[in-house]
């Protein structure tokens, strides 16, 4: 009797995690770059005397769909979208952290940042002069007019760093920023963005919702054999004690 109440606890346990991991997807669905967050579970026998043949759902660390989304024509210079495979660096602390997002934000100093961690360019942290004109080329050359007006011909003054994990590599840390195992990856000059462009989110709405409903059922069911278990509990405890 308790195989099932194991099966059922753990499966409606398991099942109310993956409703988060969908709900999360869902929220994100307007946010530029946001991937997609997988469902991932293993088996685990359970341990100790007399417990050999049960076994529960082992939760493990969600993984990551890095399949490209659509790209949106914004016309902001600021503005970039990765085409196909690759990754923007940003500073955090000691390490690098990775994103899909490409708003960048000017700030008054003239650093490049996206969610405020700085934009990493070919010696760290990129932080402009004051300009007129600003381009970002398909290769992430960032190409300045002077303000002063001194040069009018495009200057390059930095390069955003671009990166190519493979997805397996990855994961997500607190703030929902990709990270790998290495403090920092090596630069990846073929990567082409697109400039005054964003990526959308790569969720499907439809699949989510669906995914959502199918859950909901599978636990109304695991409830259902849980409150089957406990009655035929009950109902062995009253042969027993009529016995």
């Amino acid at each position: 009797m308790d195989k099932l109440i194991f099966t059922a606890v753990s499966g409606a346990s398991r099942n109310l995690s993956r409703q988060q991991i969908h709900a999360n997807n869902l929220a994100n669905v307007n946010t530029a770059g946001f991937r997609r967050d997988l469902e991932t579970a293993n088996s685990q026998l359970l341990t100790g005397a007399g417990y050999a043949s049960r076994q529960l759902v082992n939760t493990a660390a969600s993984s990551v769909e890095m399949a490209p989304g659509a790209l949106r024509e914004t016309g902001r210079e600021l503005d970039i979208a990765i085409k196909g495979e690759g990754l923007i660096a940003l500073a955090a602390g000691d390490r690098e952290i990775y994103t899909r997002n490409g708003q960048i934000t000017l700030g008054p100093e003239g650093d490049l940042s996206i969610n405020g961690y700085p934009v990493i360019g070919d010696n760290g942290p990129i932080i402009l002069p004051p300009f007129s004109a600003l381009h970002i080329s398909d290769d992430g050359v960032i190409s300045l007019v002077a303000e002063d007006g001194s040069m009018t011909t495009p200057l390059d003054v930095d390069r955003i760093k671009l990166v190519s994990v493979p997805g397996a590599a990855l994961r997500k840390n607190d703030a929902g920023f990709l990270v790998t195992a290495a403090r920092e990856n090596p630069c990846d000059e073929d990567i082409v963005i697109a400039s005054r462009h964003l990526e959308s989110a790569n969720v499907s709405v439809m699949d989510e919702m669906l995914s959502s409903i199918a859950l909901n059922r599978q636990f109304e069911a695991q409830i259902k054999m849980m409150k089957a278990a406990e009655e035929l509990a009950n109902a062995g405890n009253r042969l027993l004690r009529g016995a």
